[in-house]
């Protein structure tokens, strides 16, 4: 979830989906408090670094919030995507967005559990990991080390880390190169891609 602000309790709001199968396609989601989707803009500019990646990929939105990246790497050709996203009324919201979806359903999987949990437990790797956590708890980088260290990556995977600019939380350098990284107002973003094996 993306702690910037706090509308109204469930009060329902919409996305977009802007590229690949679905494009154009409205889907509603509850505006729980501090949720906010990742921008078109920003989506625009990441799924353009990602598309010789994307079609076939084994994907992992991690605090999924309205499941705009997940939704849209679907879209684009992703084989699969996993979504995490603790707050319950914000998981039931992807779900029924991949039901409207219908080919989606299959293709997608959320679970309402702790991103943490997730990392520490995971039995494989995903080609695409994001990770777009609130700003206001400190944890982008202790996620990014969990990804490292519990075979979460392999060699050619690629994770998408979304922070504050104005107070960006660091990528640790000995597990991550920046491939690319570009901001948007108050919102830095990153593709990372692993550069060593714990």
């Amino acid at each position: 979830m993306k702690h910037r602000g706090a509308p109204p309790k469930d009060k329902p709001s919409q996305l977009r989906i802007i590229g690949g199968t679905w494009r154009g396609r409205k889907l509603s989601f509850l505006a729980r408090p501090g949720l906010r989707p990742t921008s078109d803009r920003v989506r625009e500019t990441l799924f353009n670094w990602l598309a010789p990646a994307i079609t076939g990929a084994n994907c992992l939105d991690l605090f999924a919030g309205s499941g705009a990246l997940g939704l849209e790497a679907l879209s684009r050709g992703a084989d699969q995507c996993d979504f995490i996203e603790s707050d319950a009324l914000a998981a039931k919201s992807i779900q029924n967005n991949l039901r409207k979806l219908e080919e989606a359903s299959p293709r997608g999987r959320v679970d309402i559990v702790d991103a943490q949990t997730v990392i520490r437990s995971a039995q494989r790797p995903w080609d695409i990991v994001f990770v777009d956590p609130p700003f206001d708890d400190g944890i982008g980088t202790a996620i990014l080390e969990g990804l490292a260290t519990h075979s979460c990556l392999h060699d050619d995977s690629w994770v998408y880390f979304e922070t504050r600019s104005s107070d960006p939380e660091p990528v640790p350098e000995s597990l991550y190169a920046v491939h690319r990284e570009k901001t948007a107002g108050d919102v830095l973003y990153r593709l990372l891609t692993p550069t060593s094996s714990p």
